[in-house]
This record gives structure tokens, C-alpha cells and sequence, in this order.
């Protein structure tokens, strides 16, 4: 008898020993990311909704210490974020210090007809969404149109007498948002002139400066330039009004234009990620957006709240893809 407790016993002492070395090996693989300081890319110039958005990321991440490594925002403007995304899904791949903001624009580009890129989210590790925005259509604070069926009437009229700029390329987001009224208006998109700049400050800038008619850019991103007395937005593509400085402009849909647009912003890892650090950023970005500071950044921008971990993201992409086909479909920017 004492022989069979003993062994019990041993057997149990061995499987306590057992599990508490797996523990540990997990506890040190676990700290064992990040070595490195790390790195979040807005694949636009300053001033856009994804240089925004990582740079909320990396504030709120270092401010509530959830990462103790420093983050650096580096911006890498190009072809509406196309030129970087190729660098991010080759010379990439494996690093895992290197994150990226994006957008629909990460399917559009890869599902449009016309600088196409060959790199989409399946080149990437979805880690989550975070937020949803919306579009709008801008012109100067003294600009002769005052409605959006004014600058529709205007294009239908001569379309070569109304130039409309955004922050990304030919067929990407701003882009879209900008010809989807005229579209549903009975004008041919392809007749609208568009103008593209690398990141929606610098198509403000051209707004400001004269270079541009009309804009289509971040409904979040504009609300400065209202209050400060520079613009005025003639539409948004949400479904209902918005807050904060937009709240007295109308929808699309008042507009008597039947569409709407949701801009989402995600964070994505390298496809080759290792296990280690995607599981270390779910469980941080899963914490962060609990977080105060989180939401005081929400609010500052003017973005809604929207999460979804990186197994709801990735199936949310899937479905995205789809309606972003459908769109360019009808659009004749399909590839």
C-alpha cells in the first residue's frame, strides 16, 4: 500500500513539475516579445485617418504602459497606401516589430481594375478593428455650391468645370465616396475629374489652396477645419446624421442620393507573424480600447467604437470584399 501511495504521489509531484515548467516556458515566451521598440505604418502623408489612427495607438499604448516598448508612427505615403502595402507583404512578412493601419482601401486596391494592387488583407494577419467612420464631401467656407446637388447638377452639366480631390488614388476610398453620388445621380464615373493626393490633409491642402473643387475625405478628419471656418461639408455617407461639428449636415440619403459608405480602420500584423506576438496583440488591443484614454481618443476624432478581435475581423474582411467587388462592379472599376 505505502508502495502505491508513493507512486501517486511521485505521479502527481511529476505532473505539478510538468505543468509548472509549461507555465514557465509560456510566461517566457510570452515576455519574450517585444525585444525591440516597435513600429505602427500610416501608409499616407500626416494628417489622414490612418496617421490618426496609429498615432492614437501608439499614444494610448504607451500612456496606460499596456507596452512598456516605445511605438514609432512612421508615415509611407504612395499610391493611396498601394506602394507601401507591397512592401509591407514582401520585405515584411516575417517582422514582427512592423504593424499596419489600413482601410478599405486594402480591398479596393487589390480588387480594382485600373494600378491594382496584388497585395490584400489575405497578405496580411488581421489583429482587430477598431473604429468606423464615414465620408464626406467638402468644399471651401465661400465656394459658390452650397449643396451636394449643386456640385452633382454642376459635374452633369460640364464635367471638366468641377475637379474633385482625395487623400488616395484613382479607384481607392476617397475616390469611391466621391463618384458614388454622382453614380446613383446618373452621372458616368468615369467622367468626373479626380484629382489624388497621398493622405486627406494634403487634399484639404489642395482644397485650401484652390487646386480642387470639391473633396471626398474622412468625415472624422474634417471637423477641425469646420470649426475653424475654412470649409463647409455638403454631405456624409452614414446612414444618420452624425455629432460634433457635422451635426447639422445631412446624409447622403437626404440628399436624395441612395447610398452610404462605412469606413472602418483596423490594425494588421506581417502574414508570417509568429504566434507569440500575434497572441501578445490581441490581448493588448483587447485591453486598450477598455481603456479611458482609448475612448478620450475615440472622442477627440470623432470616430465611433467599433472592436472586433482578429477571428470577427478576419470574417468581417471576407464579407467587406464582397460589397467592395459589388461596388466597383457597378462602378466599371472592377479588375
Amino acid at each position: 500500500m505505502w508502495k502505491k501511495l508513493t507512486t501517486v504521489t511521485l505521479a502527481s509531484l511529476l505532473a505539478l513539475s510538468l505543468a509548472a515548467c509549461s507555465s514557465d516556458d509560456a510566461e517566457s515566451a510570452s515576455s519574450s516579445y517585444p525585444k525591440n521598440n516597435l513600429t505602427i505604418v500610416a501608409p499616407s502623408g500626416a494628417g489622414g485617418g490612418w496617421d490618426l489612427t496609429a498615432r492614437a495607438i501608439a499614444k494610448t499604448m504607451n500612456d496606460t504602459k499596456l507596452i512598456d516598448k516605445s511605438i514609432l508612427v512612421e508615415n509611407k505615403p504612395g499610391g493611396g497606401g498601394a506602394v507601401y502595402m507591397a512592401e509591407f507583404a514582401t520585405k515584411e512578412v516575417k517582422n514582427d516589430d512592423v504593424l499596419l493601419v489600413k482601410s478599405p482601401p486594402i480591398l479596393i486596391n487589390n480588387n480594382k481594375a485600373e494600378g491594382n494592387s496584388p497585395y490584400g488583407y489575405k497578405d496580411t494577419k488581421p489583429l482587430a478593428q477598431l473604429t468606423r467612420d464615414y465620408g464626406a464631401i467638402v468644399v471651401k467656407a465661400d465656394s459658390e455650391y452650397k449643396t451636394l446637388k449643386e456640385v452633382l447638377e454642376a459635374i452633369k452639366k460640364d464635367p471638366k468645370s468641377v475637379t474633385l480631390a482625395g487623400g488616395s488614388a484613382p479607384g481607392s476610398m476617397d475616390h469611391l465616396v466621391g463618384v458614388l453620388p454622382a453614380f446613383k445621380y446618373g452621372i458616368d464615373p468615369k467622367l468626373v475629374k479626380y484629382v489624388s493626393y497621398d493622405g486627406g490633409g494634403e487634399a484639404v491642402a489642395a482644397l485650401l489652396g484652390g487646386n480642387a473643387d470639391v473633396i471626398a475625405t474622412d468625415a472624422s478628419a474634417i471637423g477641425a477645419y469646420v470649426k475653424s471656418g475654412d470649409v463647409r461639408v455638403l454631405a456624409v455617407s452614414s446612414s444618420e446624421r452624425l455629432g460634433g461639428e457635422l451635426a447639422e449636415v445631412p446624409t447622403f440619403q437626404e440628399e436624395g442620393i441612395d447610398a452610404e459608405f462605412t469606413i472602418w480602420r483596423g490594425l494588421f500584423g506581417p502574414k508570417e507573424m509568429s504566434d507569440t506576438a500575434f497572441d501578445y496583440w490581441n490581448d493588448k488591443l483587447e485591453k486598450m480600447v477598455e481603456t479611458d484614454e482609448w475612448k478620450a481618443e475615440l472622442e477627440k476624432n470623432g470616430w465611433e467604437s467599433e472592436y472586433r478581435n482578429s477571428e470577427d475581423f478576419t470574417s468581417y474582411l471576407e464579407d467587406q470584399d464582397k460589397v467592395i467587388v459589388e461596388l466597383l462592379t457597378a462602378l466599371g472599376m472592377q479588375k
